[in-house]
């Protein structure tokens, strides 16, 4: 059990123990003690939680109240002992409820995630421009490091990843990780240098919520699922381009980053264009699932609609970054986004994030400047943890859009991680996603992971009437035409694709 329910349940039991002990002096002197032992740990836990102080103040003001009204519970029921027993029963039986219920919510951030390093023991490091490898020989020699390029880069005057060397530590050096990185750290031409940190998908199976009646103009049987649609005004976008006369000026590319997307689906295939073989299959049905949110073939008469009504506008194509069990590494994903750049990608899509450490962000901000470079628009999720999105990657990365998840109340999801601190941060629809899965099927899933390919899906559009659109041109876009939500401080502002699109018309002479 994790620490801040472990510590509230014992302050409560030893509560109960106070209050039925009060005649016995010596037992009651002790078990004070241990209750305000206990309480001490327990706010210490809440006070130094990642996150906002807002929060913190509200979950102590809730666990204090349920704490004073058992306490009044247990005071009354102390003259008999049978009655203080069937009130701690009660009490533990409610306890079993309260704490599991408020986990789902804001205290299940209370718990600390530790960084994940890649199990192999590799290092990422970057050599000072011009140096030879040679300046790393004397931490090589010393615990048998191995190395080779990190990063095969398509233009390498537009970088210094090309100068990314991956470190290999062999497994009897394992536990020596401290004293390599700082041997390493000691050697004048070494730029910088840090764990190759795991990377990971965290879908949460959702539940099918109330969707729409509209048809939206179109044929898609699953369009009744859609609820999102409706809370983005759909129906004005098919409208605002059945009435545009003009051409989109390109088939946008959107490249999603995951598990790999199933190229035959029936809702997919005619939208697809294929990089690479090997990528055109997806063993976990996440990054297929991510596929369909933002580039599902639209009146096709099969499965669910995308915001694109024809194959004129976007393609979807897939770059496999995570293995079947959803696992990445930093190296993986940075090598994706270059793959991605060096397609043409217009826009990059990923659904997959971990803690991290801004201090460690220096080969992504590289690999999100190169892919801008090259004209590509990269989106992250924010998280599924209820936490502050600055510490998570690639979402909290210089050059993101990052985006957050919420419900059809318009709320911040509960496991969303909050843009409150990014620069670029946005909201979609992220409960109750119905799309495609492997095998001509749909499922529904819940998480930023869903978020993320809708504003994926708007950016391809608006690319496809307007190019050259940048990051930053494009996220004013968003957030001038967004709507507010129920919380935008912490989420940022729901897209509205219509009149996003109309905004790049207008702007294109469109």
């Amino acid at each position: 059990m994790m620490l801040y329910p472990t510590l509230y349940i014992a302050t409560t039991a030893s509560l109960a123990l106070w209050f039925l002990y009060r005649s016995d002096e010596e037992r009651e002197r002790w078990l004070q003690r241990i209750f305000f032992g206990f309480f001490l740990g327990y706010a210490l836990v809440v006070f130094t939680a990642d996150v906002k102080f807002g929060v913190k103040l509200w979950v102590l003001f809730r666990d204090l109240l349920v704490l004073g009204l058992l306490g009044t519970v247990f005071q009354l029921a102390t003259h008999k002992r049978l009655w203080f027993m069937g009130a701690a029963l009660a009490s533990a039986v409610f306890l079993a409820w309260f704490v599991p219920a408020q986990m789902s919510g804001s205290l299940h951030t209370l718990e600390a995630t530790p960084v994940s390093y890649d199990p192999d023991g590799e290092l990422l490091l970057e050599l000072a421009e011009g140096a030879d490898q040679d300046v790393l020989s004397t931490p090589a020699y010393k615990y048998d490091l191995t190395f080779s390029t990190a990063f095969e880069v398509g233009e390498a005057d537009l970088t210094e990843l090309d100068d990314y060397l991956v470190v290999n530590i062999p497994e009897s050096h394992l536990a020596d990780l401290e004293d390599i990185l700082n041997d390493l750290r000691a050697v004048p031409e070494v730029d910088w240098v840090e764990p190759n940190e795991r990377i990971s998908i965290s879908p949460v199976t959702g539940e099918k919520l109330p969707g729409v009646n509209k048809k939206f103009g179109v044929n898609d049987p699953g369009i009744s699922e859609l609820w999102g649609f409706e809370a983005m005004a759909v129906n004005d976008l098919y409208r605002l381009l059945r009435q545009q006369s003009g051409k989109p000026a390109k088939t946008a590319l959107i490249a999603i980053l995951d598990t790999g997307v199933d190229a035959n689906h029936e809702d997919l295939s005619a939208n697809y264009k294929s990089l690479n073989s090997t990528d055109d299959n997806d063993p976990r049905g996440h990054g297929t699932h991510c596929a369909g949110i933002a580039a599902a073939v639209t009146n096709n008469g099969l499965g669910i609609a995308s915001f694109s009504p024809g194959a004129s506008y976007v393609q979807v194509t897939s770059i496999k970054v995570l293995n079947a069990s959803g696992m990445g590494t930093q190296k993986s994903i940075i090598s994706g986004m270059i793959k991605a750049a060096d397609a043409g990608a217009d826009v990059i899509s990923m659904s997959l994030g971990g803690l991290s450490n801004q201090s460690k962000e220096r080969a992504y901000r590289k690999a999100v400047k190169y892919a801008n470079d090259k004209g590509a628009i990269v989106v992250a999720a924010a998280g599924n943890a209820n936490r502050n999105a600055k510490n998570y990657v690639p979402a909290a990365v210089d050059g993101v859009i990052s985006v957050s998840a919420v419900d059809n109340e318009l709320r911040k999801a509960v496991f969303s991680n909050y843009v409150t601190d990014l620069k670029r941060g946005i909201a979609a629809p992220g409960v109750g996603i119905y799309s495609t899965i492997p095998g001509n099927q749909y499922d529904t899933y819940n998480g930023t992971s869903m978020a993320t390919p809708y504003v994926a899906g708007l950016l391809g559009l608006m690319k496809s009437f307007k190019p050259g659109l940048t990051t930053d041109q494009a996220y004013q876009i968003l957030n001038k035409t967004g709507k507010s939500t129920q919380q935008t401080d912490q989420t940022g502002k729901l897209i509205q694709p219509a009149k996003a699109v109309e905004q790049v018309l207008s702007a294109s002479g469109g």
